[in-house]
């Protein structure tokens, strides 16, 4: 009889001595995935939002409960490291991102195991002294109980932002296992946009056709670059940490979002700010706000990790003790951003420049037709992508879908996985 398992995610990273290599390894694992689900996301019309640290964290973790093929398929398809070098890289990573002054960056993991099912212990070590995440028993027959049990957590370690990620359909007494990572971000804006010089602006959905948004505007110095490659702007929005920013791709051309998505698709994500420099920018961005629920299975699938969703080829035996074979049964994510013109007064200049450019006048970035958005954390040279999307159709903050490059305010997202118990 095979059981299942349930993944949810709220992102959690930790830091520690090991050698950078790992922490490397999985920061470029996690930018190759963001490619690999945009790419697949980005298909569907609409706007597109997710949070892949989320959803890599968790995959993760449960390939710490993998052998055989099953292993193998996550290596291939999310370009994981060996079992050692993932624990130890998100040990740092997650370390890392628990430990940002100045913004609020939350990211928790919690296992929930089955009440009479014991976690083999090289397993149980991994989750908790390299996720840090938490693990508690409960009664997985007791659907509704336990899914609201698991919902509290994560509403809990999302402010609230994030609600009912799991229903009571999804838990049942062959339920073995969920696994759940939660992330959560709220900032201020290093450099403030003043509300009195929001006004009502058109944005072109194409290179004809218009709607109204609530165009912010601001006059200051940002990271900033025209890549001829990507034939788009890139700008960087640094928060009072500006370790965390939000960095707005801008195509050329109104109706050009196609076309960058598709050289996007090889770019290395990590490096999207490489080259950009310090300079005067007329920014004018569309405030905006998104909450999507992205059901993983179908692109996972797609991606190659289709064998963890088989109850005949799923290999978690190393997850629970005993003989009791497991297979996922579900995996989703919520996610949630909101950004306008909410900001603290600069803090701090950047100061990222390049002596080889000689500034002559202010550049502009006029964000009125779709573009890509990515909240990145880390150097100039390399990046951790918490937050990805597009916004294809800005409405105003008071409507519901439009991603702008702003003062981010508050995001987050959560994903879940189910491990079931096979029926055959």
């Amino acid at each position: 009889m095979l059981f299942k398992m349930i993944i949810l995610i709220v992102s959690a990273l930790f830091v520690t001595t090991m050698a950078e290599n790992s922490e490397l390894q999985i920061v470029q694992s996690n930018g190759l995935f963001t490619n690999k689900l945009y790419n697949i996301l980005a298909r569907k019309e609409g706007n597109v939002f997710f949070s892949p640290i989320s959803a890599h964290a968790v995959l993760a973790m449960s390939y710490l409960g993998s052998a055989g093929s099953t292993e193998k398929a996550y290596v291939s398809s999310l370009g994981l490291p060996s079992l050692a070098a993932t624990a130890d890289g998100y040990e740092k990573v997650t370390s890392k991102l628990n430990n940002v002054p100045n913004v609020t960056l939350l990211i928790a993991n919690k296992v929930y195991v089955n009440k009479g099912s014991t976690l083999k212990e090289n397993f149980k070590n991994a989750v908790v002294n390299k996720f840090h995440s938490e693990v508690e028993n409960v009664d997985f027959a007791s659907a509704s109980k336990t899914a609201g049990v698991i919902n509290s957590w994560v509403e809990d370690k999302t402010r609230n932002k994030i609600k009912d990620i799991i229903s009571p359909n999804d838990l049942n007494a062959d339920t073995r296992l969920v696994l759940v990572n939660a992330i959560y971000f709220k900032g201020n804006w290093q450099n403030k946009f003043d509300k009195g010089a929001t006004r009502t602006e058109p944005f072109y959905l194409n290179d004809k056709d218009t709607i109204d948004v609530q165009m912010m505007h601001i006059n200051k110095k940002f990271n900033y670059k025209h890549d001829e490659s990507l034939k788009a702007k890139v700008i960087e929005l640094p928060y009072t940490n500006p370790e965390v920013s939000l960095v707005v791709i801008l195509p050329d051309e109104k109706d050009g979002i196609k076309d960058l998505e598709k050289k996007l698709e090889k770019f290395d994500l990590t490096k999207i700010t490489e080259g950009t420099w310090n300079t005067e920018v007329e920014l004018a961005l569309p405030k905006f706000k998104i909450e999507t629920t992205i059901p993983l299975k179908d692109p996972l699938n797609e991606m190659g990790l289709g064998e963890i969703f088989d109850q005949s080829k799923a290999n978690f035996s190393n997850l629970i003790e005993g003989q009791e074979p497991l297979y996922v049964s579900k995996v989703i994510q919520k996610a949630f951003i909101e950004v306008n013109e909410e900001g603290a007064e600069a803090a701090a200049a950047t100061g990222f420049t390049f002596k080889n450019k000689v500034i002559k006048q202010k550049e502009y970035f006029l964000a009125d037709h779709p573009f890509v958005i990515s909240l990145v954390h880390g150097g100039k040279n390399s990046k951790s992508v918490l937050f990805y999307g597009k916004a294809l159709e800005p409405h105003s903050a008071d409507s519901f879908k439009a991603p702008v490059g702003l003062p981010i305010q508050e995001e987050k997202p959560d994903f879940l996985v189910v491990l079931s118990e096979n029926d055959n």
